[in-house]
């Protein structure tokens, strides 16, 4: 068990907030020094921000209306899959990336070989 204390500052105002986290592992106590818990949790945040955060906001997932049967598994599928080949593509970012193809449908199956 451990605590993490954050000091982190908006960009926008640069008001700072400090936030404090309990985390729980299962980790030896001779295997979770402070480095490698902080690894482990940035490694963690890291997957967050690049996967689920670009498909909550990005994708606005959350407000997706397919909600029966297969539907929201390949909904999530071919979201993962457009994230995957616009970073394979080396967009900067997912939003350009979707912007680029928008103005060319046509040139988003060039670039998949179709």
């Amino acid at each position: 068990m451990g605590l993490i204390e954050r000091l982190t500052t908006e960009l926008r105002t640069g008001k700072i907030r400090h936030d404090q986290a309990a985390i729980i592992t299962s980790l030896r106590p001779h295997q979770a020094s402070p480095q490698r818990l902080l690894q482990l949790v940035r490694g963690h945040w890291a997957i967050e921000n690049r996967s689920h955060w670009v498909r909550d906001v990005t994708f606005d997932e959350d407000r997706c209306q397919v909600r029966t049967g297969q539907g929201p598994r390949m909904m999530a599928i071919l979201r993962n899959l457009a994230i995957a080949i616009l970073r394979l593509l080396g967009f900067a970012s997912v939003p350009q990336g979707l912007r680029h193809f928008a103005q060319r449908p046509r040139f988003a199956l060039n670039a998949l070989g179709l």
